[in-house]
Formats: C-alpha cells, structure tokens, sequence
C-alpha cells in the first residue's frame, strides 16, 4: 500500500529521533574507557582490545541482522536494539571485572547491531525522491548523538563518579516504549517482499564491483574515526586533562562530522559527488600533521584542528550509504549492515594491534601514519559511478 507524505514524515523523525538516542550511548565509551582501564587496571593495548571486541559486536554483525531486517521488515530490531544499548552500555562503568565488563560491552554492542541496518533501509524506503537529504539529516542526527555521548558521559564522570552513569539508561527505555505505541506501522509495506536467500544475497554484494569500492572508502572512513576517538583519549588522559575536556574534545570532532553529514547534500550539488569524497579522504593527513604541531602547545588551536578532521572525515558519509543503496536497492538494510557496520568491524580487528603500536610508538606518529592510507586508497575512487 501507498503511504501519505504525513506518515513516512512521521516515520523519518522517530527513526532520526531513536539514531540520535542509540548513538548517544555508542559515544559513552571512548572517553570514559581510560579512566574505567585506570579503575581495573589494564593498559591501553588491553583496552584498545576490548573496545574492537565492542565494535565487531556492534559492526561486524550488522549484515546478517540487515539481511533479517529486509526479510521480517517489521520494527523489532529497532526496539530491541534501542534496549539493549540503553541498559548495558550505561552499566559498563560498574563492572567490577574486566570479563563482566566485556559481557556488558558486547550486549550493548549488538544492540547497535541490531538497529542500524533496519533503521537505515527505512529511512530509504520512506524517503522516495528524498533519500539523500532525508540520509543527510538521519546521518547527521546519530552523528549528533555521538557526539554528545562523550560529552554527557564525560560530565557525569568528572561531576557525580562513573558509578552514576547507569542512571542514564531511563531514557532511552522511555524512548523505546514511546516508539512501540506511537510510531507508525512500519511493518507494512507497499507490497509484499520477496524473501531473500542468505548466502545469494552476500554473494551479489561482494561480486557488486561499486560496492566494493564504496566499502572501501567507507573503511578509510572508520579507518581514522575510529583511530582518533579511541587512541587520542588516552594521550589527553596521560597529559593530565580532566574526563570534560576529553568529552568535549570528542564531542567537537562528531559534532563537525555530524555538520559535514548535514551539509554533504549541498556539498554534493555544488561540488560533484567524487570531488566530496577526494577531500573526505585526503585532507585528514595535513590536518593531522597540522594537530601534531600544536596539541602540546596550543591546546586550544589543535582542537579547533581536530574538530574540522571530524567535518572532513564525515563530510561524505550520506553519499557513500545512498550510493550504496542504489547499487544494490533490493538489498537495503543489508547494504546499510555493511557500510555502516561490516567496514567499522573489519577496522576494528586492527584496532588492537595499532593500540599494541600506539603504546610502543607513540599514539602521534601512528594516527599521522595512518592519515596516508587514505590518501592511496583514493585511488580507488576514479572507478566509482554516480549513484
């Protein structure tokens, strides 16, 4: 059946509302995770291991709850994933061991698994003719919630005590139960949805030359996000800054990204679409570089610099997922799963080794060493076709 242009709205602004909420507590851990290895003692090698345990829970998983998602079409995923993240990120902090940390850690990973490929198919398919500004503003709105997820986890830290921080999982349960009796029936759609075979439908993804190409720039995406926000808060925490300032450090960096999410479109339209992923790619390095030069010195100008490597290194992300979906538009939320998840999961397996690195290196040097490899894996990008 045809949806109103009321309900699909409808539909669009729970779907952003809930990215929001769920990537607040995805952003809980990065700065906390230091002072939480401090309460545990463990090293930021260990720590870096942990946080990729997280993130291939929370990633690596997204296609094959993407594929169930295109099948079952119904909203379960959403709810649930939004209950999980809401109850067992929040409680990390009171772990009182390393394994029941990671228990928590994965369970509210997978509720990142869970919500991200459902809620991005739909957001496609309520969009119609609007995809990438409606991708534009649901990217943007997660990208904003993780963003303020460092900063709302920093405050509590540093104000009231880690313990406090599971006080923090009532609103998001309220959430998903105002979610269950007031968004819309997304479990209908315009006509019934052939049912998908599972190893077919994997197979078509990785034989789809665009697809692969698109997912690796969207591995150099979270190649340097991930690098940045994970390693950085251990150098600030060495240096003596306070859990708010490494809040709000982050906060700025996926706070820009989220505005270069926003702006993506119109950067689209004024610029072409590979322009904006070329610069998304290559101006990382020199901004590190510039970072490097000036975090000891000038606090307040590296993170200025730090804030636009966010903006640049977000600024193409809607483009990526829409063209993505469009290459493959009877695989939504599957294609959502690897773009959003399959990428940051298969960085993630190498997240311990470069914390390993970073530890014996020095975190400066590996992150301005790991700015090249996007440079070279532009190369890659003269073969992609506008979406």
């Amino acid at each position: 059946m045809e949806f109103s242009t009321k309900t699909t709205q409808k539909a669009i602004i729970w779907l952003c509302l809930a990215h929001l909420v769920c990537d607040i507590y995805t952003g809980f851990l990065n700065p906390i995770m230091p002072f939480i290895a401090s309460k545990l003692g463990f090293s930021m090698a260990i720590a870096t291991v942990i946080i990729s345990i997280a993130h291939i829970c929370s990633s690596m998983l997204q296609p094959i709850f993407g594929f169930f998602a295109d099948n079952i079409l119904k909203r379960f995923f959403i709810f649930w994933g939004l209950i999980l993240l809401s109850i067992f990120i929040p409680l990390t902090p009171n772990a009182p061991t390393i394994w029941l940390l990671i228990i928590f850690m994965i369970l509210g990973s997978l509720g990142g698994s869970f919500f991200h490929p459902q809620s991005i198919g739909f957001v496609n398919l309520f969009s119609k003719e609007n995809c990438t500004n409606n991708m534009g503003v649901f990217m943007s709105a997660g990208s904003l919630g993780f963003a303020l997820g460092p900063l709302i986890a920093a405050l509590i830290t540093q104000v009231l005590g880690l313990g406090m921080l599971c006080w923090t999982a009532i609103p998001g349960m309220l959430l998903a139960g105002l979610m269950f009796f007031f968004v819309p029936k997304l479990s209908i759609t315009e006509k019934p949805i052939e049912h998908k075979q599972f190893l077919k439908s994997f197979k078509d993804i990785f034989a789809c030359r665009q697809m692969n190409y698109l997912m690796i720039v969207a591995m150099m995406k979270s190649l340097m996000t991930n690098s940045c926000c994970i390693l950085l808060p251990f150098l600030w925490k060495n240096m003596g800054y306070t859990p708010f300032y490494i809040g709000l450090a982050l906060f700025l960096f996926v706070f820009a990204g989220a505005i270069g999410s926003f702006l993506s479109p119109k950067a689209e339209e004024i610029f072409g679409s590979k322009t904006v992923i070329y610069f998304s790619m290559c101006a990382t390095c020199p901004m590190l570089i510039l970072f490097a030069f000036t975090y000891r010195l000038y606090p307040a100008l590296s993170m200025i610099i730090f804030s636009i490597i966010g903006f640049t290194t977000m600024l193409a992300q809607p483009i990526i997922m829409v063209w993505a979906q469009r290459a493959l538009p009877q695989y939504k939320s599957i294609v959502a799963g690897f773009i959003n998840g399959f990428c940051w999961g298969t960085i993630a397996l190498c997240m311990a080794f470069l914390g390993l690195t970073a530890q014996n290196l020095g975190i400066i040097p590996v992150l301005v060493g790991l700015s090249i490899i996007p440079i070279l894996a532009s190369y890659f990008v003269k073969f992609l076709k506008d979406g």
